[in-house]
């Protein structure tokens, strides 16, 4: 698949959380929080990918497929990445991580 520049959306969205949390089991304080999956999932559908949304039991609701060219860029079973535990910055690829980075401006912890 050919590295492209994502163009991100006209506005950029703003999160009360980060975006990795709509990947991650526990993300959004395990979905006791304000879950903002959705959020995240119109940003990379403006970007043309398609998106599943997953409830999770219990926890988070997540992004549990992402694909682009019919191409899935959530790594499977058989990965090295345990998808819901490890930080989506190490699994999904490098344009998409820089899209979401330009278009949500999201609290990512008191400093």
């Amino acid at each position: 698949m050919k590295q492209t520049e994502l163009t991100p959306p006209a506005a950029v969205t703003y999160l009360s959380g980060a975006w990795e949390d709509a990947f991650l089991k526990f993300g959004y304080d395990d979905g006791d929080g304000f879950v903002e999956t959705d959020l995240v999932a119109k940003v990379l559908a403006h970007a043309g990918y398609e998106v599943h949304i997953h409830e999770w039991g219990l926890h988070n609701t997540v992004i549990d497929s992402l694909t682009r060219d019919s191409v899935e860029l959530i790594p499977g079973r058989d990965s090295t990445f345990r998808f819901g535990y490890d930080d989506p910055r190490d699994y999904l690829p490098q344009q998409v991580v820089s899209y979401l980075d330009r278009s949500i401006v999201g609290h990512t912890g008191w400093h």
